[in-house]
C-alpha cells in the first residue's frame, strides 16, 4: 500500500513539473501566433528602431524603440536604488547584524517583498511624484526618476534575498582563513567573502533587474505614459510593459495594434529569459565553484 502511495505521489509530482512545461510551451506558441502577422506589414528593423509609436495614426507607426529605451532607463534607475539597498542589507544582516537586530530587519526586508505592486504605484504617484516635482522644479513629477526609484526600492528585497543566501553559501573556513593571516574584519568581507559570493550576487542583481523591467502596474501609474525617446531621467516615458498594459483594450482583436502589442510582449519575454537563463548559468558556476552542486 506505501510503494503505491509512493508511486502515485511521484507521478502526480512528475504531472504537475510538465503541466507547468507545457503551460510556458503554451505561452511562447501564442505569443509567437499573435506576433509575427504584424512583420508582414513593417519590417523588424523598423519595428524595433523606429522612433515613433502611433498605432492609432493614419498611416500608423510601429516603432518601439522609445518604448525600449524607456523600459533601459527606468531598470537601469532601478540598478542605481536596488543594487546598494540589497547587496549592502545582505552584507550587514549576514556579517554585521546581531541576532536581535537580524530578526527585526529580515522580516522587514520579506514584507516589503510581499507588498502589492499597485501599493508601490500609488505611493509614487502621490508622494514621490508631488515632491520631487517641488525639488527640482518639473513640469511632471511623474518620470523616469521617479520610476527608477519606486522599482529599485520593488527591487531591493529580491537582491537582498538572493545575495544573503549567496553569502551563506561561502565556506567558513574562508573567514577563518582570513583571519588567520591577520585580515582584519573589513579585509574579509572585501576581498574574501564578496569577491567568493561575487557570481551569486550578480545572480541576485540580474533577477532584481528581471523584476524591474517586468513591472507592469508601477510604471504604469508613475513613469507618465508618454511614448517619446527620453533625453533626460526628468522626462516622462512609456516602458513595453505600460504600453502593453494602457493599450490591450483599446485595440480591435486582430488589428495590426492588436499584433503590434503581442510582438511587444513577445520581445519583453526574450530580454526576461535571456536574464533568467544568465542568472542560472551564474549561479551554476557559482555553486560549482564551492563544490555546492547537486
Amino acid at each position: 500500500m506505501n510503494k503505491k502511495k509512493e508511486l502515485a505521489i511521484k507521478y502526480l509530482f512528475t504531472a504537475l513539473a510538465f503541466a507547468s512545461l507545457v503551460f510556458l510551451i503554451g505561452i511562447v506558441l501564442v505569443l509567437f501566433k499573435e506576433a509575427l502577422p504584424i512583420f508582414t506589414k513593417v519590417s523588424p528593423g523598423a519595428f524595433l528602431f523606429g522612433e515613433s509609436w502611433y498605432p492609432t495614426a493614419e498611416p500608423p507607426e510601429f516603432g518601439i524603440l522609445p518604448l525600449i529605451l524607456a523600459s533601459l532607463w527606468v531598470t537601469a534607475g532601478a540598478l542605481v536604488i536596488c543594487v546598494p539597498l540589497g547587496v549592502g542589507s545582505a552584507l550587514y544582516l549576514h556579517e554585521l547584524a546581531g541576532p536581535r537586530q537580524r530578526a527585526v530587519l529580515k522580516p522587514v526586508i520579506e514584507i516589503l517583498a510581499s507588498v502589492p505592486s499597485i501599493i508601490y504605484g500609488f505611493f509614487g504617484m502621490v508622494i514621490l511624484a508631488p515632491l520631487l516635482q517641488n525639488s527640482f522644479d518639473l513640469p511632471i513629477g511623474l518620470c523616469v526618476l521617479t520610476t527608477g526609484i519606486i522599482l529599485g526600492v520593488m527591487a531591493a528585497p529580491t537582491v537582498a534575498s538572493i545575495s544573503e543566501d549567496a553569502l551563506s553559501y561561502v565556506p567558513r573556513s574562508f573567514r577563518e582563513a582570513s583571519f588567520a593571516v591577520g585580515a582584519d574584519r573589513w579585509q574579509t568581507l572585501t576581498k574574501v567573502i564578496i569577491p567568493a559570493a561575487g557570481s551569486g550576487i550578480s545572480t541576485a542583481i540580474i533577477l532584481g533587474m528581471s523584476r524591474a523591467i517586468g513591472e507592469t502596474m508601477t510604471v504604469l501609474m508613475v513613469a507618465g505614459g508618454s511614448a517619446v525617446i527620453p533625453r533626460s531621467i526628468f522626462d516622462p516615458v512609456r516602458p513595453m510593459t505600460a504600453a502593453i498594459a494602457a493599450e490591450m483594450g483599446e485595440a480591435p482583436v486582430g488589428s495590426d495594434h492588436y499584433h503590434a502589442l503581442f510582438a511587444i510582449a513577445l520581445i519583453l519575454f526574450l530580454i526576461t529569459f535571456v536574464f533568467n537563463i544568465a542568472a542560472e548559468f551564474i549561479s551554476r558556476r557559482f555553486r560549482l565553484k564551492l563544490g555546492l552542486s547537486r
